[in-house]
This record gives structure tokens, sequence and C-alpha cells, in this order.
């Protein structure tokens, strides 16, 4: 059981926090206008942006919305910059708190784990254990309820202050009493976090021997279908009962060396393999990358380090054939006298 945090809303407004927050938010965009713009003026905003957060009335909800297509159709609700440095900092205090009431075995959002580190503990567990199951949850982000995630925060955090702050953070540009953005730092966070409780009630209340969680992406496993089957049973009810969520689909039961796709790959005990779409970008962004050196655009060297970067798409899987068989069906351009 995790305790309470300390946190207050000093902290989080601490001129030098302020100050690290806005070099992490203005990584790998400090080129834009907007960026450039609020640098320039760097300390009036951070005096401005403490005064907002002390006072507890800190501007938030504006946002610059676009489309994505990431296997299908997400509308991204990207905070402005100001609101960057704002949640930057925030998460600099909340974030390690969150991260330690996680159970090992959930790899979204945090240090030292992320996709891969998915993928490779999902192919532990299926040389562990002959049976899987594997749920998702219907418009996870869209439907997050409000009450149910304050309530989750408010239990970790005493300062009614930072209370209030998340609340705010929480309800910003929503109508309704439900839903978190796509595109948010603080969303991405919260969202992981707001399922700790189905891990917990898998591992705790169910006969399931192991479990990894990529987001609203659950996959455990089981020594017989029985096992998985009242593992799921406690998820159905964790999800339904108290997240007030629904699955997208029936959850999957199925035996491990019929393989799992889970996390952009499909996955056997002996092999892993990309799913069509994490191929679909491997060819697109050679494509990419070899029409810009036909246009001129980058040279011999600058092909030879896109390249490197497309191949690490694929670079974990067993695919060798594959690429070999797509250079032989799209032959990359000859070298340059610099590649």
């Amino acid at each position: 059981m995790v305790r309470s945090s300390s946190l207050s809303l000093e902290q989080i407004a601490d001129p030098d926090n302020l100050a690290a927050a806005l070099d992490r938010a203005a990584r790998g965009s400090r080129s834009s206008d907007a960026v450039a713009r609020y640098r320039a003026n760097a300390s009036t905003e951070l005096t401005q942006l403490r005064r907002e957060l002390l006072s507890g009335n800190p501007r938030v909800g504006a946002v610059t919305r676009f489309q994505i297509f990431d296997p299908k159709p997400r509308l991204v609700q990207a905070p402005v910059f100001r609101e960057r440095v704002l949640q930057h900092a925030l998460m600099a205090h909340v974030g390690p708190v969150l991260d330690r009431t996680l159970v090992a075995d959930t790899f979204a959002c945090r240090v030292g784990k992320g996709t891969l580190a998915a993928v490779r503990r999902a192919q532990h567990h299926s040389r562990r254990f002959p049976w899987f199951g594997q749920l998702d949850i219907r418009q996870y982000f869209a439907s997050i309820d409000h009450e149910v995630l304050l309530g989750q925060l408010g239990r970790l955090f005493r300062d009614p202050r930072v209370r209030m702050l998340l609340e705010r953070i929480v309800r910003a540009g929503s109508t309704t009493s439900r839903g978190l953005p796509i595109g948010s730092l603080c969303s991405q966070h919260f969202a992981n976090f707001h399922l700790n409780g189905l891990d917990r009630g898998v591992l705790q209340r169910s006969p399931a021997r192991a479990l990894v969680r990529y987001m609203d992406d659950l996959v455990c496993w089981g020594a017989t279908r029985g096992e998985v089957e009242q593992a799921l049973a406690v998820a159905h009810q964790v999800v339904t009962e108290t997240l007030h969520l629904e699955f997208r689909d029936r959850p999957a039961i199925n035996r491990v060396a019929h393989g799992l796709s889970f996390c952009g790959f499909r996955i056997w005990p002996g092999i892993l393999r990309a799913l069509p779409r994490r191929r679909r970008r491997f060819i697109a962004g050679r494509h990419k990358w070899e029409q810009r050196y036909a246009r001129g655009e980058i040279d011999g060297r600058q092909l030879q380090r896109a390249y490197d970067s497309v191949a690490g798409i694929l670079a974990q899987v067993d695919g060798l054939a594959w690429r070999r068989r797509q250079l032989e069906l799209s032959p990359p351009p000859p070298a340059c006298d610099e590649a």
C-alpha cells in the first residue's frame, strides 16, 4: 500500500522546477515559433505561471487539435506550449508518486519500460504458461470517468490545493464528466495509473500466473484455460463495476502456441514477428527517405543514417528473409560517393 504524498503546491511552483519543466517541454520542438516566443520571454512567463499556480487558478484547456491515423483515426488534442510547461512541472513530482503504485509488469509511460520491453516480457510469460487471455477497453481515453479517476488521485495526495490542481487538469476542455484528451502528458500518466486497480485485481483475486499491460491492452497467463477464464471474470468485474468502462470486444482466450498479437507484434514462445502495420511503417519510412535522396534534399550519408533509423522499426523481430525480399522488390538507390 502506497502512502499518500505530502507534495505541496509550493514544490510544483518552485522556480527551479518550472525552469527544468521548460527545458523538458521544449525538447524536440525548439525551432517552433511558439516555443521560441516563450523562451525569449521565459523569465516573465515562468513568473506568471508560478503566480497562477500559487493562486490556484492556472490557465488550462487551450489545445491544438489534429487527427492521426495509427492505425485508426484518433483526435489528438495537444496542449499549447504554456500548458505543456505546466504539465511537465506537475508531473515531475506527481509522476513518481503514480509510478510507485504500479505493478512491475505495467509498461506504458514509465522510465526503462516501453513497448519493446512489454513485448519481450509477454514473450517471456508465453514461454512459461500455455494459456493466455487478452482484453482491450472500448474508447478508453474518451470513456474515463472523472469522478473515479479523481477519487483515485485524491487518495494519493494530501494537499487540497494539489488535488484542486489535478481536478482542473482532468476536467479541462471537457463538457462531460468523462474523457481525457489524447496528446497530453498528464492524460497519458493518469490513464496508465487509472487501470492499476485492474492489474492488482487480476493478480491478487484470480489464479492468473502473470500479467502484462501496455496502457489499456492487457494480457494475462495461466496454466489452464479455467485459470484464464477466472482472471478475465475478475477483470470484467473491475472494469465494469469499479471503473465504469466497457470491453471493446469479447476478451480472447487461446493457447500461446497459436500466437499472441500485442503492441504491433505477433508473439510466439520462440518467435517474434512484426504485424502488417509495423511492416507498412518500415516500407513507408524507406520510401520517404529514398524520395528525398532522389530529389537531392539529402546526401548519401544522411540517407544511410535514415536507413538505420527505419531499420529500428523491425530490428528486434525475426524477419530477415522478409527484409531481404523487400530489398529485392524495391532496391535502394545507387550509393553516391559520400555514402
